[in-house]
């Protein structure tokens, strides 16, 4: 059993809501929580209820980018020149450029 712990509002976190994801949904899901730097929960329950997602730079986040920058870099390289980009690879790029865009105001 996961330890308790509080939201933002001092209330008991108690409720437990699962669902099923493919596995590349999964990878997109744990792409955007890498890159926001909070927990999963956090990230999903901010998505859910239609929070904004802000984003604070730390080393962990840097860190991300870097790595997540590096994978879609490989990527490119592996496909032809501008045929092949999946939705999935846009969608990773776009993230990427909002979160960067948003941590050069800082």
């Amino acid at each position: 059993m996961s330890a308790k712990n509080l939201d933002n509002h001092n209330r008991w976190r108690s409720k437990t809501i699962a669902f099923r994801v493919s596995p590349e949904e999964n990878e997109q899901i744990e792409i955007a929580v890498r890159l926001s730097g909070l927990t999963k929960q956090d990230y999903i329950t901010r998505r859910l209820l239609n929070r904004d997602i802000v984003v604070q730079g730390n080393p962990r986040v840097y860190k991300a980018l870097r790595n997540q920058l590096a994978a879609v870099l490989g990527e490119l390289r592996r496909m032809e020149a501008g045929g092949g980009v999946d939705d999935e690879l846009l969608a990773t790029i776009r993230l990427i450029a909002v979160t960067l865009d948003g941590m050069k105001e800082d």
